[in-house]
């Protein structure tokens, strides 16, 4: 069956085996950030909204989740902030009701969490993964280019007041941008506030697939290095990636139609290595391949060499 609103599993850094859902349309969004790997913002609204019809999401959960598949989290991410959308807690809520055996995962921008109604949809959710790059309004808008309205204190200020209401885990994210976010004066800001949110986990970020702007590029494993020493608070856990094993040269388990929507799917919503879509998705190198020229004779694929290796993405 063709899924309109899940994609995956695929095998996350953070989360392992994941089965994503996205509740609003692509690149729908209330920020415009330099380093996403899904393209500028098209949509930029802070208007929250039923996007999709909540009926049809809980189909496709249903129709899913009657399998059992094996899941370490079901994860409201996708091309856009999932907290835009007004549906987000009643999926969630049907989620834990219905299908308590899985852990319920919100991978978000948090620029949205000033409002009472977005904390709230959140509440039933075992993990919430938001993002902090600056506690100064001109880098914040340098890097996150927000939607008209949104300020960093306020993004911080609901972040604090989430983490007083949940008693779930938080997860919070600072993505590195070198040389923009990078100073003494940018790093002792970020400390004080991360002591203030007080999360149960640190990852401190930087660029690892193509970013909207050019010239955004990743941070060395010693600056990460060095910038995690500045950050590291008592009693925060830096998140390590999940290990996973690669399942490349199995042989195809899946219709060659589904193999190949899959594949597409996937690097349409953000740019993969043959190395990502293999883990992803099982498939071979090789049945990728075939899969990538089929995906190039119908509609085309865009390629972008960097340090990792070469990034396939489909054009919207």
């Amino acid at each position: 069956m063709k899924f309109s609103h899940l994609f995956g599993p695929v095998h996350s850094r953070r989360l392992g085996r994941s089965l994503g859902i996205d509740l609003v349309p692509v690149k729908t969004c209330s920020f415009d950030c330099v380093y996403c790997e899904c393209g500028h913002t098209t949509r930029e609204t802070t208007e929250r909204q039923e996007f999709f019809p909540l009926r049809e999401v809980l189909e496709e959960l249903r129709t899913y989740l009657s399998s059992a598949p094996v899941l370490d989290f079901i994860t409201f991410s996708g091309s856009g902030e999932p907290t835009l959308s007004t549906s987000i807690g009643d999926v969630i809520c049907f989620l834990k009701e219905s299908y308590p055996q899985y852990r319920v995962a919100v991978l978000t921008n948090g620029s949205l969490f000033w409002r009472f109604d977005v904390r709230n949809d959140l509440m039933q959710a075992d993990l919430v993964l938001p993002t902090l790059s600056s506690v100064f309004e001109e880098t914040f808008s340098r890097i996150q280019r927000p939607a008209p309205g949104i300020h960093v204190a306020e993004v911080i200020e609901g972040l604090i007041q989430f983490r007083r209401e949940y008693a779930g885990e938080i997860w919070l994210e600072v993505f590195i941008i070198p040389g923009i976010n990078t100073s003494h004066r940018e790093l002792e800001g970020l400390r004080v506030a991360i002591e203030q949110i007080a999360p149960d986990r640190v990852q401190v970020n930087t660029l690892d697939r193509p970013g909207t702007e050019h010239w955004v590029r990743p941070a060395s494993p010693a600056e990460l290095e060095r910038i995690r020493g500045v950050l590291g608070i008592s009693g925060l856990i830096p998140v390590e990636p999940i290990g996973y094993e690669l399942t490349a040269g199995a042989p195809m388990t899946m219709e060659w139609e589904d193999a190949v929507a899959q594949v597409r799917e996937l690097i349409r919503r953000r740019p993969c290595t043959l190395d990502d879509i293999t883990t992803a998705t099982g498939l071979s190198r090789r049945e990728i391949l075939k899969i990538l020229r089929e995906i190039q004779i119908n509609s085309g694929i865009q390629e972008s060499q960097e340090e990792r290796g070469i990034f396939f993405f489909c054009p919207e």
